[in-house]
């Protein structure tokens, strides 16, 4: 099997807790997790599933159930990341005009009520206290390979803070040490947040193994989420660590072993288990990890049967198409002319019956859905069409790699050579058969547009576009920024999302982000 299950021991393993209350975190169970693993350490495999599922699925009983109390379908991790990092953007927009959605789609008019950041928020607070009580019992039960584990759930622990530093900017940081406290804990700045993340980051790389289980992390996966800390540390802490990212990019190209797929349609099809590219996926099944809030989102969300041939790409079409997301041409601008373009990324997006422009954010035919995602097998026939995904999302891969060693020669990091950083963006270009580029072409605006060409939608271009100074202010503006047709700016206090209300209420201590 290429997925990792949801452990069958989710009947005895029932949490119930209120994630914007930091503390409430004790778990409800039939046994501990003490005398369970005790009795059976073996069900250290199931426990981990569930962590790790924690980032894709909403509960423990298929869709329709949830791990915290808001809706299943909306409120899951990675649901949370697209909203949050793409549609916030440039390059892609959403059309149903829930409430929240429109002010995510359109950077405007947010504040501490909104439900998306709420769930986001609430989400880390789920996964971050599930990953302190397995510590805590790790400190008295011995299970196979204990080092390792324990590596693993601080990896996890860490990637759900890394969003708390990059989408608030702050937070209350809860560790196993403070199981049992009853009191309120004090905010934690984003420096303090990142200086924690990096030191568990780089203890868990040490611990991790080079090669793991389909799906569980490894040394890479590890160097990449502290990769991506040290590239954004500049707007975290106001210091550079450039240098600091390249060291660990170098990890990941030189001793992983990953390839660049030779098609990129092989990374976003549904047997991308075999992909030698992907270094870390969220995991999702059609019929054992069913979830709104996985690929599904973007496959389903993306097309159209009204307007499209949705079977060709793996969804059935009706009912199960959900018709929200189309790219704009902040995206595929980038190509130039989409039909004489000879790179093959320019190819994924549907334009027959759409338009160029975006004229109207809320109507479907306005912009090109992104074709990028799609529900069949690249290297073999699909069967029937299903209503849910089963194609992995590459939360990191070797493309993102190349690009960011480029990025760092570029910012002056020591360690790396400007002859390299070209020849690993030509690798990335010459896979999709776009034109390579000399030293001369390597700038930072370029590499900026060679991320979006190709990383958008991939929960990265927010973060990218704050780190190049192009997200607020004027000086870049794209369709429907600031809620106007060409776009206008928007205030620097929008590079951190507000705290949620409930988080505010549930814990004094916090404070609300300047200008919210």
């Amino acid at each position: 099997m290429k997925k990792i299950k949801l452990f069958s021991l989710i009947t005895l393993f029932s949490v119930s807790l209120s994630c914007t209350d930091d503390l409430n975190t004790e778990p409800k169970v039939e046994l501990s997790l003490e005398q369970l693993l005790t009795q059976d350490p073996n069900a250290i495999n199931g426990i981990m599933s569930k962590l790790y599922g924690s980032f894709a699925l909403s509960g423990p009983n298929g869709p329709g159930s949830s791990d915290i109390s808001d809706d299943p379908g909306e409120s899951p991790f990675l649901r949370g990341i697209i909203n949050l990092q793409d549609f916030t953007a440039d390059g892609m927009k959403n059309r149903w005009g829930d409430d929240g959605l429109d002010q995510l789609t359109t950077a405007s008019n947010w504040d501490e009520n909104n439900k998306f950041f709420r769930y986001l928020y609430n989400r880390v607070y789920y996964t971050v206290p599930q990953c302190n009580n397995l510590l805590v019992v790790l400190n008295s039960v011995d299970v196979a390979n204990k080092d390792q584990v324990i590596a693993e759930v601080r990896f996890l622990r860490s990637l759900a803070y890394y969003y708390m530093i990059d989408c608030f900017g702050k937070g209350v940081l809860v560790t196993e040490a403070e199981n049992g406290i009853s009191n309120p804990l004090p905010e934690a700045s984003r420096t303090e947040l990142f200086n924690f993340v990096e030191n568990e980051l780089i203890a868990a790389v040490e611990n991790l193994p080079q090669t793991n289980t389909y799906g569980r992390a490894n040394k890479y996966a590890a160097s990449m989420l502290l990769s991506k800390l040290y590239m954004n540390a500049e707007v975290y802490t106001g210091s550079p660590r450039y240098t600091d990212a390249l060291t660990y990019i170098n990890k990941v190209i030189n001793e992983g072993g990953y390839v660049l797929d030779d098609n990129i349609t092989e990374v976003f099809s549904a047997d991308n288990n075999t992909s030698s590219e992907i270094i870390f996926p969220l995991i999702a099944d059609a019929i054992v990890s069913q979830s709104f809030g996985n690929t599904t989102y973007i496959v389903n969300g993306s097309m159209n049967s009204a307007t499209m041939n949705t079977v060709s790409f793996g969804n059935p079409g009706g009912n199960d198409a959900w018709a929200g997301h189309r790219a704009t041409k902040a995206w595929y601008g980038l190509f130039g002319n989409l039909a004489t373009s000879t790179d093959d990324r320019a190819d994924l997006f549907w334009t027959a019956g759409h338009t160029y422009e975006m004229t109207d954010y809320k109507e479907w035919t306005n912009g090109y859905p992104s074709t990028k995602f799609r529900n069949t097998n690249f290297h073999s026939i699909s069967g029937t069409p299903t209503v849910f995904s089963s194609t992995d999302f590459p939360l990191y891969r070797l493309a993102d790699a190349y690009l960011m060693y480029a990025e760092c020669v570029v910012r002056g990091a020591a360690g790396g050579n400007i002859s390299q950083a070209v020849d690993y963006v030509n690798d990335v270009r010459e896979r999709s058969n776009a034109t390579t580029i000399t030293a001369g072409d390597l700038t930072l605006d370029f590499i900026l547009d060679e991320r979006g060409r190709e990383l958008n939608l991939e929960g990265h271009r927010r973060s990218d576009l704050i780190r190049f100074g192009k997200f607020t202010g004027g000086s870049y503006l794209w369709p429907w920024k600031g809620n106007t047709l060409n776009g206008t700016s928007i205030p620097s206090t929008y590079n951190v999302f507000p705290i949620p209300l409930t988080a505010l209420q549930a814990n004094p201590n916090l404070t609300q982000n300047p200008g919210y």
